[in-house]
């Protein structure tokens, strides 16, 4: 079989973003929404806070009252009454008047500034002293956090901690998401083996699968573990068969050019190919079509090709089937200087693996010594993907753009 013309990454990055599918939206529970994709936009139910209120402990009162005041001489008000949170003071502050106020606690008509507690003194008799003048900067105004009916969170937005905070306090119990991306993953190899089995010459444990899992689980997918074949066209047939209803099948291994690359086989042989072969290092032999309506992306066997073809390519496929906004790891890049020299290839974007550092120059990236695809533990030890052009190097001191690892990974 003939090697194709090589696809440029970000070309193939498209046609996987045109394919994905739009997998509807359900409703969760906002204790159960982390890491999900916003369906809606999401507007305030309320306003925040609902009433004016004090920023601190202290003293509500006129701040015509305090004009001046200090600790020699103070300005002395009578005590009509206190604020806590929650229970606001029915009555209204007067001229010469106080309440007694607690943070978070409506602010009483009347007032219009506030003395922290420890610029006080209470006296006998229902009197306070105040040492310094009262401010209205520790007033929080209405709705100066959230407004009712404005929309602070937008569809396509993945909820993280901050944003489930803000959706509750928005007064939502409850979130539209979209649904989660079905992906069924089939690992291959006649040399592979699951982990805590003794390893007979010439077999590997099978690290692709749990890598995988992970990055698919992390990309908000709901993942199916098939179990895995050997290189037997047979086998293959009957562990896709368990494969089901699936949005996307990700297949590890059996994608180059040997003679028992067998989902290179069965894609050109029972279904249509998209794109084989992809201009990247490491990653190339990346595979891409369907059988039948199953999208079906191969990836390669190496433990690293395959993981950095799922951030390239898995990923932009299943942040459209999600309808995220922010850009996939591919196009989330930062701009660094070269610690260390970069090799580039001659016909391949290069995604070597680094260690970014901060320096005088701000995003220092130096390429980790052994960049061989098969060496699994250079992702755990890398932050970042620099993006190095086809055909040429980049020297020490040279501008680089980086792909950070950190949130893409977990």
């Amino acid at each position: 079989m003939d090697a194709p013309r090589a696809l440029a990454p970000l070309d193939a990055l498209g046609i996987l973003q045109q394919d994905a599918p739009n997998l509807g939206s359900e409703r969760v529970e906002l204790v159960d929404a982390l890491g999900r994709v916003l369906a809606d936009d999401l507007a305030s139910l309320c306003d925040h806070p609902g009433v004016d209120n004090s920023a601190l402990d202290g003293y509500a009162c006129r701040v015509a009252d305090t004009a001046g005041a200090r600790e020699a001489a103070p300005a002395r008000l009578r005590l009509v009454g206190e604020a806590p949170a929650g229970r606001p003071y029915a009555g209204r502050v007067g001229p010469g008047e106080a309440v007694r106020i607690f943070t978070g606690a409506a602010v009483p008509d009347g007032a219009d500034g506030i003395v922290p507690v420890e610029a006080s003194r209470e006296r006998e008799g229902g009197r306070v002293e105040l040492l310094q003048p009262a401010r209205a900067a520790d007033v929080r105004r209405r709705a100066q956090d959230l407004a009712d009916g404005q929309v602070y969170l937008h569809r396509g937005r993945r909820l993280d901690a901050a944003a489930i905070g803000l959706a509750g306090g928005m007064g939502h119990a409850s979130v539209p998401v979209a649904r989660r991306p079905r992906v069924a993953l089939l690992t291959t190899g006649d040399e592979v083996v699951d982990p805590g089995r003794p390893l007979q010459p010439g077999q590997v444990y099978d690290s692709n699968a749990a890598s995988l899992m992970a990055l698919g689980q992390a990309a908000g997918a709901a993942m199916l573990l098939l179990p895995r074949v050997g290189d037997d066209a047979a086998a293959l047939d009957r562990a896709l068969e368990q494969a089901g209803s699936v949005d996307l099948l990700l297949t590890s291994g059996g994608v180059s050019m040997g003679r028992y690359d067998r989902v290179r086989d069965l894609l050109f042989g029972q279904g249509a190919v998209r794109f084989w072969k992809v201009a990247m290092k490491p990653g190339g032999p990346a595979l891409y079509g369907r059988l039948g309506e199953l999208p079906v992306l191969g990836l390669p066997g190496n433990p690293v090709s395959s993981m950095v073809v799922f951030l390239v390519l898995a990923r932009a496929f299943l942040d459209a089937a999600l309808g995220r906004t922010d850009p996939p790891p591919y196009l989330d890049r930062r701009p660094a200087r070269a610690g260390t020299p970069f090799r580039g290839a001659a016909l391949k974007e290069g995604l070597p693996r680094a260690r970014l550092t901060y320096g005088e120059q701000g995003l220092v990236a130096a390429a980790l010594t052994n960049q061989s695809s098969g060496v699994l533990r250079s992702m755990s030890e890398a932050d970042a993907l620099a993006v190095v052009p086809a055909g040429r190097d980049i020297a020490p001191g040279e501008a680089i753009d980086v792909i950070p690892l950190a949130g893409h990974l977990r």
